[in-house]
């Protein structure tokens, strides 16, 4: 038997033990701290100290919330729907933009086709024992994760980044230019949700489409 084959057996029978008992997510709340390190050895300040992510679930229902000492934003979606919203607030400026569903493909082409290699490297981190997973994108970028099999979204849609991954994410990685992000899980609620949550504001945001904000963005608006 080659060490290829033989590898191969050793990562199935891993993961075979590791999805035992696995608990499935259709409602709940998910929290990761997020920091970050820059190639510029000589700057030790994090700007995202204190950063966090919430992603909320509930049925085809998603919304991910990013605070950070520059602002919020926050991404609402209905799967079934096939709608959904990114709300920015930014130095006292509050943007609504509207997405359809070619819009949210077009959001996340970057992760077309995505797939992560999964090794026999294993660590303990916030109580999960995890796999490591590594994929490469088509614009040569990496992402690291560990994740865990023993929580598993339904939706997968809550992520176009991780909708390819057998479990839960509990620690990951990736490089935007010269700073590298780092997500660690803090904490997995899965208490019932009100359907509020995922309302969208009627007001007090500048509402633009997906269309109309990707022309500001290449006019340097």
């Amino acid at each position: 038997m080659t060490i290829t084959k033989i590898t191969g057996l050793v990562l199935m029978t891993m993961l075979s033990i590791f999805s035992y008992a696995q608990k499935s997510i259709s409602e709940g709340t998910i929290v990761y701290n997020i920091s970050t390190q820059s190639d510029n050895k000589s700057s030790s300040v994090d700007p995202m100290s204190g950063a966090t992510s919430t992603i909320y679930l509930k049925g085809s229902l998603t919304r991910t919330d990013m605070l950070s000492p520059l602002g919020k934003e926050t991404t609402i979606y209905d799967e079934k729907n096939a709608s959904g919203v990114i709300l920015k607030e930014y130095s006292g400026q509050k943007l609504m933009i509207t997405l359809t569903k070619e819009n949210w493909i077009n959001q996340n082409k970057k992760f077309d086709g995505i797939s992560f290699e999964t090794s026999s490297e294993t660590k303990d981190i916030q109580g999960y024992r995890c796999l490591k997973a590594t994929a490469k994108l088509k614009d040569g970028s990496v992402i690291n994760v560990y994740f865990t099999t023993a929580l598993n979204i339904i939706n997968k849609e809550y992520s176009q980044v991780f909708k390819n991954l057998s479990g839960l994410p509990v620690e990951y990685e990736f490089q935007i230019g010269k700073m590298k992000f780092k997500y660690l899980l803090a904490s997995v609620n899965l208490a019932p949700l009100h359907t509020s949550t995922f309302d969208i504001p009627k007001s007090g945001f500048r509402v633009i489409t997906y269309d109309e904000n990707q022309k500001e963005r290449k006019d340097g608006l």
